[in-house]
């Protein structure tokens, strides 16, 4: 009995035995789940860097170089980042059709897929912006008074109070935003593109970006509304004023005409 009662295991020995085969099981899944992930990540990018490579050589090496290097045709790619690709691509603007002041948007020739694998090459070549999630250039629940002041201190400048756009020194101008996708506002705020100085999360915070995005969107919606009238395009008080003074003066002189000849002409019946 005594020898009995000594091999009698303890009350708590199944618990730990079960505590430490979950552990164990636990642990496995640590050790090999997130690395079998890690590995299929990474051969997906390798997939994506190799195939935006082929598309590269053929649609862009004439002009940037064929390891992204530059050349006189075409500014370098290392260090711009995939959002700059996606930015530039995505809108048509690139592959550029000829070489010029300013490289207009066009039809976009490339698949979003074809985009991405650009941009995973690209990227490759070394650090920069990366694309935005959705999260970060959704307007939801933005401040657009605030996005006003932003857009009013930081862009009216080139693109006008509205987004209208307007011409610039040198045959360069600046776009119209209207229709523009949030995505790609918040591209040209990270890279700057061509004219435009690049506003990065350390000089402008991603919810002002977003607050500059419900901005343009208001006052280019088809809610949107002018108080007072025909907006002439919208391209501000100056141009306004003197296409006021053009056409007033104008119907001024042409009544003045008018009543002059029709005076002279009373004097000689």
């Amino acid at each position: 009995m005594k020898k009995l009662s000594a091999r009698r295991r303890h009350p708590l020995a199944a618990v730990v035995v079960l505590l430490l085969a979950l552990a164990a099981t636990g642990g496995l899944y640590a050790a090999f789940a997130p690395a079998g992930k890690a590995q299929a990540d990474e051969t997906s990018q390798s997939l994506a860097i190799e195939e935006g490579k082929k598309l590269y050589s053929v649609g862009c090496a004439s002009c940037h170089g064929t390891g992204g290097q530059g050349s006189s045709d075409g500014p370098p790619l290392v260090g711009v980042g995939s959002a700059a690709v996606d930015f530039q691509v995505g809108t048509g603007r690139m592959p550029a059709q000829q070489p010029g002041a300013q490289v207009p948007k066009k039809k976009v020739i490339y698949s979003q897929a074809e985009i991405d694998q650009l941009a995973a090459y690209i990227a490759s070549l070394g650090a920069g912006p990366i694309i935005p999630t959705g999260n970060q250039y959704d307007p939801a629940g933005a401040d657009v008074a605030r996005g006003g002041d932003l857009f009013r201190t930081n862009c009216t400048q080139c693109h006008n109070f509205t987004g209208e756009g307007g011409a610039l020194t040198n045959g360069k101008s600046a776009p119209n935003l209207e229709g523009v996708s949030p995505k790609h506002i918040y591209e040209a705020m990270q890279t700057g593109p061509q004219n435009m100085p690049s506003f990065p999360d350390s000089t402008m915070p991603e919810q002002q970006k977003k607050d500059i995005i419900a901005y343009i969107q208001a006052v280019n919606g088809e809610k949107s509304a002018s108080p007072g009238g025909l907006k002439l395009g919208g391209l501000g008080p100056v141009s306004e004023g003197l296409f006021g003074w053009i056409v007033g003066l104008g119907v001024l002189i042409a009544a003045a005409v008018w009543v002059a000849a029709h005076t002279a002409k009373a004097k000689k019946s």
